[in-house]
């Protein structure tokens, strides 16, 4: 089919819904069209093919070059998907009676091993079936796959400040020409706030590629393009039809996933999300670039939606949606970049006190980034947080060295301009001096959220959670009889900034008590320095 053209293309797929068309069994077809590609939904497979289009980030108008992105997603998807993608199919005959397997090939495919749509992760969190073990484990999969991927060769161009600045560039310029979808103010307005996040980010940019942070990665990481199969979280779908979407810096690819849970309305799921991966992967120093790039997501969604508001084959209805879901993306992209208030929350209790289970409902509600003791101790010492210490690195030394460590990271979260939480349990005073110390230094709201939990409660949920060992956390009772035995009370003035929680069941505290840690996080109270 030398010289196709969309118009051919569309005769060939109108003639594969056919499901006689196909070497295997395809009772009905189904069609799935975006702005790229059709895929065709037949008996167990489904089968991908590339649009003819040149939209200036890609070019598939050649049939060489739709055979080659063919191979490349089936190679870089089975990194993550391997059981869903399986081969590269040639299309031969005519576009009216298609023949698979026959040559000259007139068309190529991507077969895959089809499954249930509803079970997509954007579908079932719809349907509010998404659980949090679902969000935890979609962390821990990114994570792992991060940390395996390849690392961007030093003399290649790939995520340099001028690789991340010019297809923004280019993205705005495409806005600005479809003035019937993208309001030229609104586009004019964000751009001038994207290029004041750049010029602030430029020298990070830098330095996390010198730092090995530019990899191989997935490059579209939304919900829709993640799978439950088998209560696993299976990403697919990854950019393959430009290198340098794909090589990316590690912390874009996780601003796809925040960014669109944060569209759906899930920001619990979302800082859930985020906070998992910055755990298992320890890469709190790229939080200084989430604004930018959730932004940069939200932007290219919105550029995406344009498209498909302007292209002629779709019907006035889904037209209509995506020129409202652009404007939806281009607020989503304002609000990104914004910058908030940061404030600094450390806790204050014995182990078993719910400082943890306080932590992670403080994080969702207010949109924060936890630091955990427990957590970051192990990673000095180069443990998961998983592994045994057998109790090698709780000495007084090591302890001073994983609280001078929560502090540099602290400050430098406050310093990228976020909420801070410090899960640990600060039970001398020296220890949490410096943390009220920096939060007077940096001119943010300081909080304490002290545990209050009976002796006999303490016990048990120590003896339980070293029995089930799935927490990073090897306080036994003898270190609890010891805790309790040297820990420090808070001080007068330490008290004017300490909401108490009464921690004895599965909530951290009832809602008096966050309205009041509301009310210290956002200055509403006076200042206790005056």
């Amino acid at each position: 089919m030398p010289n196709s053209d969309l118009s051919v293309q569309r005769k060939l797929v109108a003639a594969l819904l056919d499901g006689r068309r196909y070497p295997h069994v395809a009772k009905t077809v189904r069609l799935i069209e975006t702005h790229i590609s059709w895929v065709l939904l037949a008996g167990r497979y489904a089968y991908k093919i590339k649009k003819a289009v040149d939209l200036d980030f890609l070019n598939f108008t050649q049939l060489d070059a739709r055979r080659f992105f063919c191979t490349e997603e089936i190679r870089l998807n089975r990194r993550l998907a391997p059981k869903i993608y399986l081969n590269v199919v040639a299309i031969g005959g005519s576009p009216e009676r298609p023949q698979f397997g026959a040559q000259p090939a007139i068309e190529y495919a991507v077969r895959m091993r089809r499954f249930a749509s509803s079970r997509l992760m954007d579908n079932l969190l719809e349907h509010d079936r998404i659980l949090p073990q679902h969000i935890d484990r979609l962390a821990a999969v990114v994570a792992a796959f991060h940390q395996h991927s390849p690392v961007a060769a030093t003399e290649s161009p790939f995520g340099t400040a001028a690789a991340i600045h010019g297809p923004m560039l280019q993205t705005f310029e495409q806005l600005c020409v479809m003035t019937g979808v993208a309001q030229p103010d609104t586009v004019e307005a964000l751009q001038v706030a994207f290029e004041a996040e750049y010029r602030t980010c430029q020298d990070t940019f830098s330095e996390r590629r010198a730092h090995g942070f530019v990899r191989e990665c997935h490059g579209d990481l939304h919900l829709g393009n993640i799978a439950l199969i088998g209560d696993e979280p299976v990403p697919f779908d990854c950019i393959e039809f430009d290198p340098a979407l794909r090589w990316i810096d590690i912390i874009n690819d996780v601003a796809f996933t925040l960014m669109d849970l944060l569209h759906r309305a899930r920001p619990q799921l979302a800082y859930r999300f985020l906070n998992a991966y910055l755990e298992a992967s320890g890469d709190y120093a790229g939080v200084a670039l989430l604004r930018f790039y959730c932004a940069g997501r939200a932007l290219v969604r919105a550029k995406i939606n344009a498209i498909q508001a302007t292209q002629l084959a779709l019907s006035r209805q889904p037209s209509e949606a995506a020129r409202s879901a652009c404007g939806e993306f281009l607020a989503l992209a304002a609000k990104c970049v914004a910058r908030r208030e940061p404030a600094l929350i450390i806790t204050h209790g014995l182990p078993g006190s719910g400082k943890t289970t306080f932590a992670q409902i403080a994080l969702e509600r207010f949109q924060a980034i936890r630091i955990r003791s427990d957590v970051e101790r192990k990673r000095l010492f180069g443990l998961a947080a998983l592994d045994d210490s057998r109790g090698a690195m709780y000495g007084d030394d090591a302890t001073q060295r994983t609280y001078a460590h929560l502090l540099q990271t602290a400050r430098m979260l406050l310093t990228a301009g976020v909420p801070v939480i410090v899960d640990a349990a600060f039970l001398r005073q020296a220890q949490r001096a410096p943390f009220q110390q920096l939060a007077q230094d940096m001119d943010v709201p300081f909080a304490i959220a002290a545990m209050n939990v009976d002796r006999q409660i303490l016990g048990t949920r120590i003896t339980q959670r070293l029995a089930e060992a799935t927490d990073a956390s090897e306080a036994d009772l003898d270190v609890l009889t010891s805790l309790q035995a040297t820990q420090e009370t808070l001080a007068p003035h330490e008290l004017r900034y300490t909401v108490r929680f009464v921690n004895s069941g599965r909530d951290a505290a009832d809602a008096g008590n966050w309205l009041v840690l509301e009310k210290v996080i956002s200055a509403e109270t006076a200042d206790p320095r005056q």
